[in-house]
């Protein structure tokens, strides 16, 4: 199964919109956002997504009873553990918190923010992925990344 990857879309709607239009083009299954949405009228655009997504909280999510309300209890607090297409998924905004410690307990995946830098990595099985900002305003790139949970490969997608 295709995952969608995004996170720090920071309300840049038209980043948003392009990250959506990606993923569609793309038929991912599932979209996970890794904090920093900032606003609740950011999530609107979610909506346009042909499939569902979930998320967890950034630092910057001041609004969290909002986000709450608007994605219908999809965003929870970071982190969370989650099973997803048999995978064991690690989602974290700041992976320096607590990522490392948590990298202990074997996750096929782990998925962070924050950093705004785009990487993709192997630590022993566990696949990390960093899909970098939606937004672009602090890299002035903006990208998403793609996970095929059956390859167990990633890619990042710039735009």
């Amino acid at each position: 199964m295709l995952i969608g990857v995004m996170s720090d879309s920071h309300d840049n709607l038209p980043k948003i919109k392009k990250a959506v239009e990606i993923f569609n083009r793309k038929k991912v299954s599932l979209v996970i956002h890794a904090g920093d949405y900032v606003s609740p009228f950011s999530l609107d655009l979610l909506d346009n997504l042909e499939c569902p997504y979930k998320g967890i909280f950034g630092n910057n999510d001041g609004e969290k009873a909002g986000l709450i309300k608007k994605s219908n209890n999809r965003i929870k607090e970071s982190p969370q553990e989650w099973e997803i297409y048999g995978k064991k998924v690690l989602v974290i905004h700041n992976f320096k918190d607590i990522g490392h410690a948590l990298k202990k307990q074997h996750f096929d995946i782990i998925i962070h923010g924050h950093t705004h830098i785009p990487e993709i990595y192997r630590d022993g099985s566990c696949l990390i992925v960093n899909p970098g900002e939606c937004c672009g305003w602090v890299k002035k790139k903006s990208s998403v990344a793609l996970i095929d949970t059956e390859k167990m490969a990633a890619e990042i997608i710039e735009f």
